[in-house]
């Protein structure tokens, strides 16, 4: 599906984005590998979601849909061996946390997904789970399809490359199968969902700086779990309010958890005007009200601990940074190449369509603020971030912008088309 989208003159209102992504997919599967019924409201219903209900389905778990509320009748940590290979779909989470779960498991399981989770290197997590005493086959060594012979585990101590919170949330849920205690070590802190997900359950975590340890022999006990908004749906409001003029837009109920707002301490740093209030935390997560007003940016350099605490909003970032004072760079964000596609070679050829001077580096970008773009035909890549940032890049490009295969939005947040047309 293609759509197109014009210029806008302004927008204002208050919405509500849907749940968070990750917790949604934590929540179920942790609920599943408890005991007792987990109840999850707000949950999200884009596509890499349902795969992992489908996949904790065909593992023995029953699940009820109905709307955005799920129930988990869990299990307990054994579940039962598939009758058929496990699709994750579009789902790099489903998949690496997953592989966490099946390596402790009494039989074994084959998971494959969709063409782009078959070129996404797998070993970040092989390395880790092998360590531990899985062991597990995948193509070249590191590709889906792959097989997860399940095994008894050890406690091992990790100190990983690359700050990543799929890998680190895999091997804490194989240390639930462990015979004695994980300490995972992260280069900085990425985001914590799990962390305190495995605390509101019952699992012993310890968390010192940058050092997780995680405890076997605890069991798992069935909560109710409110999802709340995900702010990497939320950052696409935020930076289209904030380059839109004549803007004010509020954005409710928005998970703020400190490893996720990196979005929101950018778009300040750049100039931006945005406030949160009514702040509260429920199920551990901070969670508030966002508003945002048309401001005048300028760029900076972004980079080193700050990364992993907005990974997956740098591509709408890079939109910002087009209409900001000065120059932006980007940098220390190699894992953009491994996500849905090469976000940085995707992002920066299809804004340099419309007129933006932006020019990839190694590890990021560099983008002259010009403060301006024109409407062009560009391509999604299948990749829902590069659609939605390309998406916000039309509603202040000159003309009208085209993007290609633009349904691929539905992975995270099917109605994000509709939610901006309210505005």
């Amino acid at each position: 599906m293609d759509i197109e989208v014009k210029k806008k003159r302004f927008l204002k209102g208050i919405i509500s984005v849907p749940g968070d992504k990750s917790i949604s997919h934590r929540a179920v599967m942790i609920g599943s590998i408890a005991e007792g019924i987990t109840e999850i409201e707000n949950f999200l219903l884009g596509e890499d979601c349902i795969s992992t209900i489908n996949c904790m389905k065909d593992l023995g778990v029953d699940i009820e849909l109905k709307g955005t509320n799920a129930k988990v009748h869990g299990k307990g940590l054994y579940l039962n061996k598939s009758e058929k290979i496990l699709d994750v779909g579009n789902s790099g989470t489903t998949i690496r946390l997953l592989m966490g779960i099946l390596a402790g498991q009494k039989f074994e399981t084959t998971l494959t997904g969709d063409d782009s989770i078959k070129r996404r290197p797998m070993g970040r997590v092989i390395t880790p789970l092998s360590m531990m005493g899985a062991k597990i086959e995948a193509r070249e060594g590191n590709f889906a399809p792959l097989t997860v012979f399940g095994n008894k585990l050890k406690g091992i101590y990790y100190k990983m490359p690359i700050a990543s919170a799929q890998v680190k949330s895999s091997i804490m849920l194989a240390s639930l199968y462990a015979d004695d205690k994980t300490t995972i070590e992260e280069p900085y802190p990425s985001r914590n969902h799990t962390e305190l997900m495995f605390s509101s359950f019952g699992a012993k975590v310890d968390v010192n700086g940058t050092k997780i340890t995680c405890y076997p022999g605890y069991k798992l006990q069935g909560q109710r779990v409110i999802v709340p908004g995900d702010i990497s749906s939320a950052a696409y409001f935020i930076v289209a309010a904030t380059l839109v003029p004549n803007s004010e837009v509020t954005i409710k109920n928005v998970n703020v958890n400190l490893t996720r707002t990196g979005i929101i301490d950018v778009i300040k740093e750049m100039g931006g005007d945005i406030v949160l209030t009514n702040e509260r935390t429920i199920n551990n997560e901070k969670v508030a009200d966002i508003t945002v007003k048309t401001s005048r940016l300028k760029g900076i350099e972004i980079g080193g601990s700050l990364i992993p605490r907005l990974i997956d909003e740098i591509p709408v970032i890079a939109v910002a940074a087009v209409f900001a004072e000065g120059k932006t760079v980007i940098k220390d964000a190699e894992e953009l190449k491994v996500k849905e596609s090469n976000r940085i070679n995707t992002i920066t050829s299809e804004l340099k369509k419309m007129g933006a001077k932006i020019f990839e580096t190694e590890d990021g970008m560099i983008i002259e603020g010009t403060g301006f773009l024109r409407g062009n035909t560009v391509e999604s890549y299948n990749d829902h971030r590069i659609a939605m940032s390309l998406w916000v890049a039309g509603l202040i490009a000159e003309g009208e912008t085209k993007i290609k295969n633009a349904e691929c939005v539905n992975i995270s947040y099917p109605d994000f088309y509709k939610t901006f047309d309210m505005l």
